[in-house]
């Protein structure tokens, strides 16, 4: 059982930055994968970041390319999204999610992974 918890989030202004953290215990966390998922209200939920169990494969959705980056730091359990240009599309809960892997690719599917972390809010003020 794996255990996930977000850290990082908050009230930024426009442009502003964020870092993410999602430390992950219960399990060996370079056996899974990880994404960053999140949900807007009155929105479905949906994947803004993965990343592959040894960090060489990586995925990020159209709207956030060039702004955020998913990396991974296998020796500390943790997962980082780092966030900047950041705009009010943005304001969400942002969701850290694994599942346990046997490639090296990633998925991109909520229905795909296992745990699932409370969520950080992310707020973005124009």
């Amino acid at each position: 059982q794996v255990h996930l918890v977000e850290s990082g989030g908050g009230l930024v202004q426009a442009g502003g930055s964020l870092r993410l953290s999602c430390a992950a215990s219960g399990g060996i966390f370079s056996n899974y994968a990880m994404g960053w998922f999140r949900q807007a209200p009155g929105k479905e939920r949906e994947s803004v970041a993965a990343i592959s169990r040894n960090g060489d494969s990586t995925y990020h959705t159209d709207s956030v390319k060039g702004r955020f980056t998913i990396s991974r730091d296998n020796a500390k359990n943790t997962v980082y999204l780092q966030m900047n240009s950041l705009k009010p599309e943005d304001t969400a809960v942002y969701y850290c999610a694994a599942y346990h892997s046997r490639s090296y690719g990633v998925k991109t599917e909520a229905m795909s992974y296992d745990y699932w972390g409370q969520g950080t809010q992310v707020t973005v003020s124009s």
